[in-house]
């Protein structure tokens, strides 16, 4: 059986603890720092007047070749670490730099809108058929 697909995730959102430990995560950011000897990279994304950093684990995905400031989408589960409060183990790791984020941002949330608009519609039609 195939593991849950990965939901798009909002940094702040995975470093807040709205992510569970294990469950698959997709998320976002700029890339300011890399660790080669440590297999870990650091994304950072801004919302409102905060920085919100996501530790990656790069382990999986390596040999990684890192560009420093570009867009970074990543794909991997969350897992709580004694160093980092978070961390994500990446299965895939992949530059899109030159996206634009704030467009990135909208789609999640349309989405999202629309996973929530279905399921009503789905809940709505078991308990007609309940009914019938």
């Amino acid at each position: 059986m195939l593991p849950a697909a990965a939901v798009f995730h909002f940094p702040w959102e995975v470093t807040s603890g709205a992510v569970q430990e294990g469950e698959s995560v997709r998320t976002f950011g700029r890339l300011i720092s890399y660790q080669p000897e440590e297999s870990r990279a650091t994304l950072s994304a801004q919302h409102v007047s905060k920085e919100h950093q996501v530790v990656v684990s790069t382990l999986f995905v390596e040999p990684f070749n890192p560009i420093i400031g570009a867009q970074y989408v990543v794909l991997g589960e969350k897992e709580n670490t004694e160093g980092a409060d978070v961390m994500v183990r990446a299965r895939v790791l992949n530059c899109v730099d030159g996206v634009n984020v704030a467009l990135l941002q909208k789609a999640i949330n349309e989405q999202r809108s629309f996973f929530r608009e279905r399921e009503s519609k789905q809940g709505d039609a078991a308990q007609a058929a309940d009914v019938t």
